[in-house]
């Protein structure tokens, strides 16, 4: 028995359209990482970049369970002195339910180069409209 190995030459992208509609945040989140980094392949390989494009759309109508909208807080910090920035869940998916998907599908890649390029193959919507239908992108259902 053979392990296959990827290279980085050989790796054929497909495109994916995940529709967050009524779907929980992170369970959306879990599939996009997992498309991303390539691991629903055969030929998936650790140390090499062999993930998909992904293209996640209605954001907006993402759910977030239990009592999070209220209780679940986005924190940034600027390093300086009182630099604390937070904006609550309910308000973040309000105006920007786009980047509330961004920053849990960034939170599930891994913190290196690997996870930084399989950022790049991301696109995040708010509503059901994108322009990457030149692509032919196929529907992933989970």
């Amino acid at each position: 028995m053979s392990t296959t190995l990827a290279k980085p030459a050989q790796i054929e992208r497909k495109w994916y359209v995940i529709d967050a509609a009524g779907k929980p945040l992170g369970r959306v989140a879990a599939q996009a990482a997992v498309l991303l980094r390539g691991k629903n392949k055969v030929t998936f390989t650790p140390n090499v970049d062999c993930g998909d494009h992904v293209i996640v759309i209605n954001c907006d109508q993402a759910v977030l369970t239990g009592k999070k909208l209220e209780k679940k807080y986005y924190r940034t910090h600027s390093g300086w002195i009182g630099g604390l920035k937070e904006i609550q869940y309910k308000t973040l998916m309000a105006e920007n339910s786009d980047k509330a998907m961004y920053v849990a599908i960034k939170g599930m890649v891994p913190s290196n180069t690997l996870g930084a390029k399989a950022m790049t193959r991301l696109r995040c919507y708010k509503g059901a409209q994108h322009e990457h239908a030149a692509q032919k992108p196929e529907a992933y259902e989970f």
